[in-house]
């Protein structure tokens, strides 16, 4: 439903070239029924035509910021904003046909795409259901059983490390530094004010960034393909299927070559959910004992990716829900702060992370 400031003759021409799209398609005489969306500017309609289900995916061009060009330099990158530091996929439907594609082809169960028009953001891509792991949980699904199958779909993804996409269209970019410090930025400009009520100094934000820096600077160079959301609303769970197959994976069009501990780190450590940390122990026991088999893995080496990168995403997490908080009125994130900041303090306990804790305990007194 468009929203009361919408402009209607935007709304009509928006209408109009969905119909078309629908009528090439072959779907226009479909029934549709909306769907719960996402946190973006998509939005989600369920087709039927007889038996026939799919899904319509309604994401405008012109709803975000402008994605990164893989040519971009750094100081490009800081004049388009946001989007572009952290090499988000934007309005560009392609990132989402063509990492779907590459998961497909590593064996994970992406959505097929029956049709797309990427020229105005219309795609008819496979229906995987409802049984999202945040609603099958609760209702019976056997976690251990949902959550084994998750860490067997990323250990399938490493084994099979899927080529990046690359065409004129999308090319997959990597998770560089720069990404990553656009992303704990968000702290030290939400965050803060939404703790502190002020604004921090010139020299308190470069002490930030400074002891960040230390960290990220000891990863090594991002080298698969990462979904970079991979959580229990993001995750379906397909019991009909088989082995890592019944793991259906939606809203990866952000997906960057990244470290695959980040995936990991999304699952365990759930902004939304509580997973126990009997069960993250056993999971990430289960990832290590598996990816044993690769020449690259160390399991030393895992574990203080595992904690920095954790942090990291902890770190822009906080900083995205007081945004959401306090510039967008939608005060219903305040209920999962609680929870993040418990990982982010767990994070912080290695050593590695040493100065961002330093930072956090000066400043943040009685939170880390």
């Amino acid at each position: 439903m468009a929203s009361a400031n919408a402009n209607p003759a935007m709304t009509s021409a928006r209408d109009r070239l969905r119909s078309d799209f629908l009528e090439r398609s072959g779907w226009g005489a479909a029934i549709a029924r909306p769907m719960a969306g996402d946190a973006s500017t998509r939005r989600y309609e369920r087709l039927e035509r007889g038996r026939e289900r799919a899904v319509l995916m309604n994401a405008p061009p012109a709803a975000e910021g402008a994605p990164c060009s893989p040519q971009a330099s750094d100081t490009e990158r800081q004049r388009l904003g946001y989007n572009a530091m952290a090499r988000l996929a934007g309005p560009n439907l392609n990132a989402f046909t063509a990492v779907a594609s590459a998961l497909r082809d590593a064996g994970l169960s992406a959505p097929d795409i029956f049709a797309a028009d990427a020229e105005h953001g219309f795609a008819i891509i496979e229906d995987l259901g409802d049984d999202l792991y945040a609603k099958a949980i609760p209702a019976g699904a056997p976690e251990i059983e949902l959550y084994q199958s998750a860490i067997d779909a990323l250990v399938t993804l490493r084994a099979r490390a899927p080529t990046p996409p690359a065409s004129e269209q999308y090319t997959m970019l990597a998770y560089d530094r720069l990404a990553m410090e656009a992303e704990v930025s968000l702290l030290i400009d939400w965050y803060w004010a939404f703790r502190k009520g002020d604004k921090p100094t010139d020299n308190q934000r470069t002490d930030y960034i400074g002891g960040w820096r230390e960290a990220l600077e000891s990863l090594p160079p991002p080298s698969l393909v990462i979904l970079r959301d991979y959580h229990a609303e993001n995750l379906l769970w397909l019991p009909d299927r088989k082995a890592t197959d019944r793991v259906g994976v939606i809203d990866f069009q952000d997906g960057l070559v990244g470290n695959p501990a980040y995936d990991l780190v999304s699952l365990l450590e759930d902004a939304r959910r509580d997973v126990s940390p009997e069960l993250s122990a056993a999971m990430i026991a289960r990832y290590s004992e598996r990816a044993k088999a690769f020449n690259d893995f160390d399991e030393a080496s895992f574990r203080r990716d595992y904690a920095i990168l954790g942090a990291q995403r902890n770190a822009k997490i906080l900083g995205i829900f007081a945004r959401l908080v306090m510039r967008d009125g939608k005060t219903r994130y305040q209920q999962f702060f609680s929870r993040v900041e418990a990982h982010f303090r767990g994070d912080l306990a290695h050593p590695e992370l040493k100065p961002v804790a330093a930072f956090m305990r000066a400043n943040f007194k009685g939170l880390f």
